[in-house]
């Protein structure tokens, strides 16, 4: 059984304004107090990822590149339990103060039910 990679390459990510607009117009939406997440059916063979953490929301650098780290390796870890759908994240007020354990549930959460929910579409 060949071993499947747990990178995080250039290819999974969403990177220009098109592909987010896209994922915001035809998205199914998950959300809760950390997070909303959008997403819709990419076509393709894996799931990609793009971020929004908005510097009002979470506030200076430090504590927006802590979360998108946390939520890129979150992601990576969970890439393989997920259908080729493009994913966008976007961070809310409640996420600001939320220690990395409770970042992580939700984000499980999250990933949960996109593999059941988009699956089966």
């Amino acid at each position: 059984m060949p071993s499947r990679t747990r990178s995080f390459t250039a290819a999974q990510r969403l990177r220009n304004k098109s592909e987010f607009d896209r994922v915001y117009r035809e998205a199914r939406r998950f959300s809760d107090a950390r997070f909303a997440v959008f997403v819709r059916p990419n076509g393709g063979t894996a799931p990609r990822l793009g971020l929004s953490i908005a510097a009002r929301v979470i506030g200076g650098a430090v504590k927006r590149n802590r979360l998108k780290r946390l939520i890129r390796e979150s992601f990576r870890q969970h890439q393989h339990e997920l259908p080729a759908v493009d994913i966008v994240v976007n961070a809310r007020a409640g996420a600001r103060d939320a220690d990395n354990p409770a970042i992580a549930r939700s984000l499980e959460r999250h990933w949960r039910s996109i593999a059941r929910q988009c699956a089966s579409s």
